[in-house]
């Protein structure tokens, strides 16, 4: 892991699994912190072809890494809420021990796991991810509250005897805030939003007028998203009745060992032009070969720097997940479909780069989540400028960017609900 993939900002999302390859230095929703539980999944299922005692070392670092980034969120969080609440005896020894088991709770949750023990390390992720999302929160808000502070004490210089609310009472304003942020979170993370995108093209042949792709992407399978969240996805696909279905990557997030039964929900679903999916950073981190198998008995037809011709009517174009291919290749492969039919281009996160425009009618990827919490979006956009939606890049290339359909780490989602995509490519005028 190389040094400067430790000096980031805060809550500058980044992916250990990348920083050991030294090639993946732009993911954008993942911190550090936030990466234990897929980092000690390379432990079995590396990527990386290193020495195990190097993995073993740079394991040590991240996680003395993890311990004092989490561990300063937690040291401010516990400081306002002594500042508001004294604790004494008792009272502190659990609040610390509590503290202490949330830090350790994603480390827990893999022991569990690891051991067999799997609705136990399901309660310890549910609870240790949920708690996350409340220390992001309550961690943003206590910094807040350090510049009430700040605010108070100027104005008693200018005005005094001024003074604002009390601590007890802004902190449990802030806590109250925050749990009902994150109740709500629950509620949009579960709440699955069609977004639609219809394009007119001169490139589908004379015989087909429509053909309807449903795209689904960042669904995150694992400790957390099963049996229940999946089936809800995969009926909301059934019901749009698509001609073809792509993932755009991070299907799995683990270890699917018990989990290869919902491949029979996503098998389910064939679309006359069929399936097709591209890997994302994720199906790394779970063990490439493990999460290729998953998605093969699914119905995905995985293409890897390939391009592919479906009836004569579109060419599906798909590349690994970035960092592990160049932009030079990924031009290459999309130069193998340059025969005048509509081109659509499967990647994980967004391409922007000049080699590629103009090879392609339509790019779909995913990644970002568009922060999925609020508003670590503004974080998420240091690294992609373009996080969700719609974008022309040049007269003949457009990029849709999915918010994501699942959830990673937090199970919540603020103010960017999650999707799935509806792309309806018509023939005729209006378009390329």
């Amino acid at each position: 892991m190389g040094r400067r993939d430790f000096l980031v900002p805060l809550f500058l999302f980044r992916s250990f699994g990348s920083s050991t390859t030294g090639k993946d230095r732009d993911l954008p929703f993942h911190s550090g912190f936030l990466m234990v539980y897929n980092f000690l999944l390379q432990q079995k299922h590396s990527i990386v072809k290193i020495q195990r005692s190097g993995r073993l070392h740079a394991m040590a670092r991240f996680i003395v890494f993890y311990l004092l980034i989490y561990g300063l969120l937690h040291a401010v969080f516990f400081h306002r809420i002594t500042l508001a609440f004294p604790l004494r005896g008792w009272l502190l020894v659990l609040v610390l021990g509590f503290l202490l088991l949330m830090i350790l709770s994603p480390m827990i949750s893999r022991m569990l796991e690891t051991r067999g023990h799997d609705f136990a390390a399901r309660i310890a992720a549910f609870v240790g991810y949920a708690w996350m999302g409340f220390i992001f929160f309550a961690f943003l808000g206590s910094l807040c509250l350090y510049l009430v502070d700040g605010f108070s004490w100027v104005s008693r210089l200018i005005f005094p005897g001024f003074h604002v609310l009390t601590d007890k009472i802004l902190m449990t304003g802030l806590m109250g805030l925050i749990l009902g942020v994150m109740g709500y979170g629950a509620y949009e993370a579960l709440n699955l939003r069609v977004e639609r995108l219809t394009l007119h093209t001169q490139r589908l042949p004379g015989e087909v007028d429509r053909l309807r792709i449903v795209q689904i992407s960042d669904i995150h399978l694992g400790i957390i998203n099963r049996d229940a969240f999946l089936g809800k996805v995969m009926d909301r696909v059934r019901q749009e009745k698509p001609d073809m279905l792509v993932c755009t990557g991070d299907l799995v997030d683990g270890s699917m060992t018990n989990l290869m039964h919902l491949s029979d929900l996503i098998k389910s679903v064939n679309p006359d032009y069929g399936k097709f999916a591209v890997t994302g950073n994720h199906e790394y981190y779970a063990g490439l070969d493990h999460a290729l198998d998953f998605m093969k008995k699914s119905g995905f037809e995985i293409l890897r720097q390939e391009a592919k011709t479906v009836h004569q009517v579109i060419n599906v174009v798909g590349v690994d997940d970035g960092g592990r291919y160049s932009k030079v290749q990924a031009a290459e492969t999309l130069g193998k479909a340059a025969n005048g039919l509509f081109t659509l281009y499967l990647v994980h996160r967004p391409d922007l780069s000049p080699e590629s425009k103009g090879l392609y009618d339509l790019q779909l990827c995913g990644h970002t989540h568009n922060g999925q919490i609020f508003p670590f979006n503004y974080f998420v956009a240091t690294q992609f400028p373009l996080l969700k939606g719609f974008h022309r890049l040049c007269e003949r290339s457009s990029l849709y960017i999915s918010r994501g359909t699942g959830t990673w780490g937090p199970p919540i989602r603020f103010l960017s609900p999650p999707e799935i995509t509806v792309i309806d490519i018509i023939r005729g005028d209006g378009g390329p």
